[in-house]
């Protein structure tokens, strides 16, 4: 409750009670910068094309935002899909304010003032960093180690790429190599990822920021063969069983299983995934195209929401938004609330050895048998394994189709 006491705070503090002339956004590229703690901040830049519209970049990444309120002399910024917002009071073009995830009970310090600059530059680059990297998450850890690539394109200075896991990829990063020092950053609505590494021609030692509540270390080395393991072999079903059963509802409060006369004689795609979820975002979207193109055909796509909004309706709400905003006419059902807990899945679906990643995606032939499970998405900050996974998903889905 002193999470929540502290929220409500902020908010009041932000919307001054007594009325006065609202200043609006002014039009421009500003820099942005959300404090993950005393000694660092994670800079992002957008642009402001009018009072009420603006974008976020992240390297190749456009995010255009259309929902902005003003209130007495605070601007509220809500970026698409995700409900994290932005709270800031607007004082001779600067802002001041939160980001502010009111389901996790999370605030960042957020700032901004007209720049073009993102991460400044006082020292050329050491080295160039372009190409794979084979990483380490949490190198010392037991428990937290994991297992990651990194991809990196470089231009003197400036630096953009991701990391790809096993269970998807950091998305859209954006950044400099100053001197030896790297430091990439991108924010979306949903997450706010900063990274800081020491660099040499061969190794990358440093850490890993998402906000302000977690960080964990990371080492790298160059490997141009390093590969992930197969996205497809990471989940699979427990033995005895060869197809999946669950009833959950939507939004109308009809109850939907696989049992339903909709998906018989059908392959059917089942999306596990969630909202606030990135990578499901892009996943998401890549759906919504594929199945307005090929609704004419045998087949059938449903999300299953793991939401860790607190009430049914604020789920319910947030998966109206992102069927809007995608253009998803699929069913997305509400699988569980208060938590995204992966175990939490997995006992909803007890078939599965485990729930390890958002998204996974289950692939169901026409008599109903599970084909293939993919954990994870390669989403367009991957580059050429983005269009492999579009190749391969539509090989595998004409394949099913053609039975």
């Amino acid at each position: 409750m002193r999470s929540i006491f502290i929220l409500a705070t902020l908010l009041l503090f932000i919307s001054c009670k007594e009325e006065k002339k609202t200043e609006k956004l002014d039009t421009g590229t500003y820099r942005a910068l959300l404090k993950v703690n005393d000694m660092l901040d994670l800079p992002f830049n957008f642009e402001v094309l009018s009072e009420n519209t603006l974008k976020v970049f992240n390297a190749e990444e456009v995010i255009d935002v259309d929902d902005i309120t003003y209130e007495n002399d605070s601007v509220y910024i809500k970026l698409p899909v995700f409900e994290g917002f932005i709270a800031a009071k607007i004082d001779n073009k600067m802002l001041q304010g939160y980001f502010i995830k009111p389901s996790l009970d999370r605030v960042m310090e957020f700032k901004a003032e007209k720049s073009t600059t993102r991460f400044d530059v006082s020292e050329k680059a050491s080295f160039d960093i372009s190409g794979n990297w084979e990483t380490v998450f949490s190198p010392d850890s037991e428990d937290d180690t994991y297992i990651a690539k990194g991809i990196f394109k470089q231009q003197e200075n400036k630096v953009t790429g991701t990391f790809r896991t096993t269970t998807g990829d950091y998305r859209f990063l954006e950044g400099v190599l100053n001197g030896n020092q790297l430091q990439l950053s991108a924010f979306d609505g949903a997450h706010a990822f900063m990274f800081t590494a020491a660099v040499t021609d061969s190794t990358l030692q440093g850490m890993f920021y998402s906000g302000n509540h977690f960080k964990e270390p990371f080492v790298a080395k160059r490997n141009e063969a390093f590969e992930l393991p197969d996205a497809n072999a990471l989940t699979f079903l427990k033995e005895g069983y060869d197809s999946i059963a669950f009833t959950f509802p939507d939004e109308n409060g009809n109850m939907v299983s696989l049992n339903d006369a909709r998906f018989k004689n059908k392959v059917v795609l089942v999306q596990i995934m969630g909202t606030w979820c990135p990578n499901c975002l892009d996943e998401s979207k890549y759906y919504a195209e594929y199945y307005k193109n090929n609704n004419d055909k045998d087949l059938e796509i449903i999300a299953l929401a793991f939401e860790y909004a607190k009430t049914e309706a604020s789920a319910f709400k947030g998966i109206k938004r992102l069927k809007e905003r995608t253009g998803i006419t699929y069913p997305v059902l509400l699988a569980q609330i208060g938590s995204s807990s992966k175990q939490a899945a997995n006992e909803k679906l007890p078939m599965l050895n485990h729930v390890l990643s958002y998204p996974t995606t289950i692939y169901i032939d026409k008599k109903g048998k599970v084909r293939k499970i993919h954990t994870g998405f390669n989403g367009p900050a991957t580059g050429d394994k983005f269009t492999e996974f579009k190749t391969e998903f539509n090989d595998f889905v004409d394949e099913l189709l053609s039975e």
